[in-house]
């Protein structure tokens, strides 16, 4: 680079002129081509690979802390959780910015209980709970970065619950201000580590925030509640995969899931609406009023009206 481009560059970076200057290592196409990397396994398939970076977001209350430490847990263990499976146990770290630590011991109980595995071995599942920390945290100050380095020794996926809470990133519709965590998300994958942001949804459904958080991320999964949804059913929500670097198919294929007494149940959305609307059948509703409540067009609810009752389950509704 020209001396008049680094003068530049020393301005725009805050580089003082005797800084070394940055080496980048540059492979033509045919060395690209005959390289040799290692295979990219799964960590939790088939959505978070080795070096992978995700985000699961979903509002307030929706179960996002449930289903962080459950797949944490499955990931030490070497287990599965719902639909999703670790083929081989790994360290993993999750922080917590938000649960009190009362509540956590709580809800780790549960989920060791409810494990049909073995019990991870011992170190592969930590926490970090700031609820129990002297001082802040903030996921965007390097100082704090490096203050984590030495607690991310062997570890093969980072948790982080939440970004709110844990990255103190001032308006969260400035993209530039999420430059900081992404770099270090990007050092963690550089180092062989997977990173997984949990996320508050806005008003509107989506991310908060600036969407340029997406950009690296492998995988973007939003919980939603469904339309029947009440607010005695706890836990309950359907996933969907907004983002599939490397999946598609079955794989990618949005489902409902819940959490009750006896652990975690799934089903297809399709099943779901199925059942919604032959329980609003059933009720003597119309098939236009089925349509407005469920938001499922009426030809929909015609078909599925008369898919049940093939099957000999009652769905006999008005005619619109």
């Amino acid at each position: 680079m020209p001396d008049r481009e680094w003068e530049e560059y020393d301005r725009l970076t805050g580089n003082t002129v005797d800084a070394p200057r940055p080496s980048f290592r540059i492979l033509t196409g045919d060395e690209l081509r005959s390289a040799t990397f290692p295979p990219r396994d799964f960590i939790l398939s088939p959505w978070l690979p080795s070096k992978g970076l995700a985000m699961i977001y979903g509002s307030r209350g929706i179960g996002k802390t449930h289903l962080t430490l459950s797949c944490a847990y499955a990931i030490a263990s070497g287990g599965c959780f719902l639909r999703w499976r670790a083929p081989t146990p790994r360290r993993v770290l999750v922080i917590d910015g938000e649960m009190p630590a009362a509540a956590l011991q709580e809800r780790l109980g549960r989920i060791v209980e409810a494990a049909n595995e073995a019990p991870p071995e011992p170190g592969y599942w930590r926490i970090l709970a700031m609820d129990l920390q002297n001082g802040g945290f903030d996921l965007g100050n390097v100082a704090d970065q490096r203050a984590l380095d030495p607690d991310l020794t062997g570890v093969g996926v980072v948790f982080v619950d939440n970004i709110s809470t844990l990255a103190k990133l001032g308006r969260e519709n400035e993209a530039e201000s999420w430059l900081p965590v992404q770099e270090w998300a990007l050092e963690q994958r550089r180092a062989g580590r997977s990173v997984v942001f949990m996320h508050h949804a806005g008003k509107g459904g989506e991310q908060r925030g600036t969407s340029r958080r997406e950009d690296v991320l492998d995988t973007v999964i939003a919980l939603r509640r469904p339309q029947d949804y009440q607010a005695d059913q706890g836990a309950r929500f359907e996933v969907h995969f907004e983002k599939n670097r490397g999946f598609h198919g079955e794989d990618a294929k949005a489902f409902e899931t819940a959490l009750g007494a006896g652990g975690w149940t799934m089903r297809d959305l399709a099943d779901a609406d199925m059942e919604r609307v032959v329980l609003l059948a059933a009720d003597s509703m119309s098939i236009r009023d089925i349509a407005k409540e469920t938001g499922i067009s009426k030809s929909r609810v015609d078909r599925m009206l008369r898919k049940a009752r093939e099957a000999g389950r009652s769905g006999q509704a008005p005619c619109a």
